[in-house]
C-alpha cells in the first residue's frame, strides 16, 4: 500500500476512538475484557489489516499498523495491547510470506475470516523466552503435537480462537526441538480467571493450562533447535513483537502529552491570573516531554519500513529491536510521570485518565525485552558475547 495515501483516521476514526476511550475506564474499573471494542474493531476489518488484499485483508504494512496501534493506544491502551498480540501473529505471517515462506499463510486467511490469534509464549521463570520452553511437546503419529504446560500473560484469554505457542520436543530422534504450532480451544485448554493487576486490566491476559492440547499436523509450523537461531520465525516474532509493543507505549506517551498540553492551556494560576501554559516551569516540563516523545515515532517508522521493504538486517538488528522497545517504555513512563506533575492532584484519583495511564504504562516493564535483557543484547552487539 502506498504510505503516502494512508489515512489512519479512515480505519480508526475519532468517533470510534471516543467510544473506546469511554469504555476503557469502565473495563479498568470492572476488570473486564472489552468485548464491544473487539466487535467494533472486527467490523472495521482491523484484525486483518496486515493480511494481503487477495486474502481478504487491508494489505497494510507494519509501518501503517504501527501508526494505527499508536493511535489506538492513545484511546484504549489495554485494548491496543490485547489486539497487539493478535497482530504479532499476523505480522509474523506477513514477514515470512514477504520472504517467500508460506508456513503461516493460514493465519492471514483466518484473520480475514474473523479468527482471533493469541500469543502463548511466556512461561513463569523462563527467561530463555523464544530460545527454550518448559512446555512438553509430544509428537503424535499423524504429525501433530500434544502440548502440556502452563503459559502466562495470555492476552485475549476470553476470546481467542487459536493459540500460537511453543513447546520442547525431547523424544523425537532429532530432538530436542522447539516446536511452534497453533492449538484451538478444547477441553485440554484451561483458562484461569486470575487476571487482577495494577494496570492493563482490559487485556485479561490470564494464565493458560495445557493438558495435552493438540495441534494438528497442518498447524505445526516450525521445528527449530533450542537456543539462539537465525530461523525466520524467531526473527519474525522478535521483530514484530518488539516494534508493535514500542508502538503501543509510544501511543500512551502521546496521549499523556496531549492531556498535559490541554491542562496547561485550560488551568489558570491563582497567583498570576495567567494560564499555566505561560508558566516557564510548566513550559519547560512540557518541552522536555515533547523532546523525549518526538524521538520515538521516527525510529519505529524507520525500523518497520525496513521490515516492510524486506531489507537485509545487519548484525545489530536484534539490539535495534530490544533498544526501541526499551526506549519507548522508558520514555512513556517518564512522559506520563511529567504529565501527572503538570496536571496536579486530580490525576491521583483512580477515575482520572492520567491515573489509569500511570498504571497501564507500568506493564511495559514486564514485556520482553526487559531492561536487563535489552542491555545484555546491546552489549553483546557492541562488545561481543561474555567470555566463558
Amino acid at each position: 500500500m502506498n504510505s503516502g495515501a494512508f489515512d489512519p483516521a479512515a480505519i480508526l476514526p475519532d468517533e470510534l476512538l471516543g467510544r473506546l476511550r469511554e469504555r476503557a475506564a469502565v473495563h479498568d474499573r470492572e476488570n473486564t475484557f472489552p468485548e464491544d471494542d473487539l466487535a467494533d474493531l472486527q467490523a472495521a476489518g482491523y484484525l486483518a489489516i496486515l493480511a494481503p488484499v487477495e486474502l481478504g485483508g487491508a494489505g497494510l504494512g507494519l509501518s501503517e499498523a504501527s501508526v494505527l496501534q499508536q493511535r489506538l493506544a492513545g484511546a484504549a491502551p489495554a485494548t491496543a495491547l490485547a489486539i497487539n498480540m493478535h497482530l504479532v501473529w499476523t505480522g509474523v505471517a506477513k514477514v515470512l510470506r514477504d520472504r517467500g515462506i508460506d508456513d503461516l499463510t493460514f493465519v492471514l486467511e483466518g484473520a480475514a475470516r474473523g479468527e482471533v490469534f493469541a500469543f502463548g509464549i511466556s512461561e513463569a521463570g523462563n527467561d530463555l523466552v523464544l530460545f527454550g520452553s518448559d512446555t512438553d511437546a509430544v509428537p503424535r503419529p499423524d504429525g501433530g503435537y500434544a502440548f502440556t504446560g502452563t503459559k502466562i500473560f495470555t492476552s485475549l484469554a476470553p476470546v481467542w480462537t487459536q493459540l500460537g505457542l511453543h513447546g520442547l520436543d525431547t523424544t523425537s530422534p532429532d530432538g530436542p526441538k522447539l516446536v511452534y504450532a497453533f492449538v484451538p480451544r478444547s477441553d485440554a485448554v484451561v483458562t484461569r480467571d486470575d487476571w487482577d493487576t495494577v494496570g492493563m486490566r482490559g487485556t485479561q491476559s490470564r494464565t493458560t493450562e495445557l493438558h495435552g492440547a493438540t495441534a494438528p499436523a497442518d498447524r505445526v509450523v516450525r521445528r527449530v533447535a533450542p537456543g539462539p537461531t537465525p530461523d525466520p520465525i524467531v526473527f519474525g516474532i522478535f521483530s514484530v513483537f518488539e516494534l508493535l509493543l514500542a508502538s503501543v507505549y509510544t501511543g500512551i506517551a502521546r496521549r499523556a502529552l496531549d492531556l498535559a498540553v490541554e491542562t496547561a492551556r485550560t488551568r489558570t494560576s491563582k497567583k498570576t491570573g495567567a494560564a499555566y501554559s505561560q508558566d516557564p516551569d510548566i513550559r519547560w516540563r512540557i518541552a522536555d516531554m515533547a523532546l523525549a516523545y518526538d524521538a520515538l515515532p521516527p525510529q519505529i517508522a524507520a525500523l518497520t519500513r525496513q521490515l516492510d521493504e524486506v531489507a537485509a538486517p545487519d548484525a545489530h538488528w536484534f539490539s535495534y529491536m530490544s533498544g526501541v522497545k526499551h526506549r519507548a517504555v522508558t520514555m512513556a513512563k517518564s512522559v506520563v510521570d511529567d504529565a501527572i506533575l503538570v496536571s496536579g492532584g486530580s490525576s491521583y484519583f483512580s477515575r482520572s485518565e492520567l491515573g489509569r495511564l500511570y498504571r497501564d504504562v507500568l506493564a511495559g516493564l514486564f514485556h520482553p525485552s526487559d531492561p536487563e535483557s535489552a542491555h545484555s543484547t546491546v552489549a553483546s552487539a557492541w562488545l561481543g558475547p561474555v567470555e566463558a
